[in-house]
């Protein structure tokens, strides 16, 4: 039998014999295709983070005066308006006095009748004394007169309180500043009729130094554990949207304050307005910078949703976990690199590490990995399974 007649009579069987090599080839490739993950990952970077609180407040004079009237009457004359720059003991305003210079005039002349009726009752009683002395009146006599007598001292002093208080009300007509600054409020105008009667009034406002301001800002509850006193601070106003200003904390009040059910405390923040750009009043959207690395490893927060290793990538140690290891795609290789969290922000978290490299990627999951849920229903992708499934770039 010859070679052709040999492979004419088994034909077939060699066909059948090629496709199995064919199979098992295929089969073979899927295998190790199949042990050739291709992972997701995310990148790390280096860059700047801040850990910042967001808050808003008004912007306020470090002291501002408020300045009011002892005595009633009609306004008279007014020096001094909005904006006026004044010293202390500069006139404000004056209030028609002819009232108050009455009721001077009228307490000097009770003065002067007091003291009138004291020398008459010290004379009666010298005199007095003399007579019951020499045995020619009696001592009732006597002791009546030295009681007129301490009766007239005790009414001049009386008078001269009176009258002495009538001065100082009729120097309170006019109105002196009572510290240096800048007037910020006028509430009163020419010809009108103040009344101290029952509470002093207020008609003007100072603000002792508009150089130096500062800025009361609420932070909640969450937030008031990490603030502290002499952090620094950023803020703008609507005014200069195109302008950050610089402040630090000064004080954290202890006493809280509830609105909507949420506790809150006021955070007082220091302010240089020495080109004088802010005014009173404004709206201050700050930032509390509550702590900040330069030049940092970082990564996307969901870089770090891995709850496990498995599927991902082998380790017998149990104490190697996502919270103190990363999943590290370098180059082709895959290894776990030691690491802590630094500061995290809304977005980003600070890798601390010595072992990260340039070029480093977080294995985040890889592609085709199924999740399981705690409805027991298999999913593809999601971030519920050990590295986080499909969220990240590749």
């Amino acid at each position: 039998m010859n070679k052709k007649n040999w492979f004419r009579r088994h034909k077939w069987l060699l066909i059948i014999l090629a496709i199995i090599a064919v199979v098992l080839c295929l089969f073979i490739g899927d295998k190790k295709q199949a042990a050739k993950k291709d992972y997701v990952t995310m990148d790390i970077t280096r860059g700047d983070l801040s850990q910042t609180v967001t808050a808003t407040g008004e912007i306020k004079p470090l002291n501002t005066v408020n300045v009011g009237s002892q005595v009633s009457g009609t306004i008279e004359d007014i020096f001094v308006d909005y904006n006026s720059t004044v010293k202390k003991g500069d006139k404000l305003l004056t209030i028609e006095p002819s009232v108050l210079q009455a009721s001077v005039d009228e307490a000097e002349a009770a003065l002067e009748s007091a003291k009138s009726q004291l020398t008459l009752a010290k004379n009666d009683y010298n005199r007095n004394k003399s007579l019951y002395d020499s045995g020619y009146i009696a001592r009732a006599e006597m002791e009546k007169s030295l009681s007129t007598y301490e009766q007239a001292v005790q009414s001049v002093k009386r008078m001269q309180s009176q009258y002495d208080r009538a001065v100082t009300n009729l120097g309170y007509a006019t109105i002196t500043s009572p510290v240096d600054g800048t007037v910020i409020s006028r509430k009163v105008d020419k010809g009108q009729t103040v009344a101290a009667s029952f509470q002093t009034p207020d008609l003007f406002e100072i603000a002792e130094d508009l150089t130096k301001m500062q800025i009361e800002t609420s932070v909640s509850e969450a937030d008031i554990g990490v603030i502290q006193n002499g952090q620094p601070v950023t803020f703008t106003v609507d005014a200069y949207p195109k302008k950050t200003f610089n402040g630090a904390v000064r004080q954290v009040r202890l006493s809280p304050t509830t609105t909507s059910n949420v506790v809150v405390y006021t955070v007082v923040i220091d302010v240089d307005n020495h080109d004088l750009s802010l005014m009173p009043g404004m709206t201050a959207f700050v930032t509390i910078i509550v702590n900040s690395a330069q030049d940092a490893w970082k990564a996307q927060n969901a870089a770090f949703l891995i709850r496990s290793f498995d599927g991902l990538i082998e380790t017998t140690d149990e104490n190697i976990t996502p919270s103190n290891h990363l999943a590290i795609k370098r180059g082709n290789d895959v290894i776990l690199v030691p690491y802590t969290k630094g500061i995290a922000t809304a977005t980003e978290t600070q890798i601390i590490s010595d072992e990260i490299m340039a070029g480093d990627k977080i294995i985040v999951g890889y592609v085709g990995q199924k999740t399981t849920r705690s409805n027991g229903n298999n999913q593809r992708g999601g971030m519920g399974a050990p590295g986080g499934g499909m969220g990240g770039p590749r």
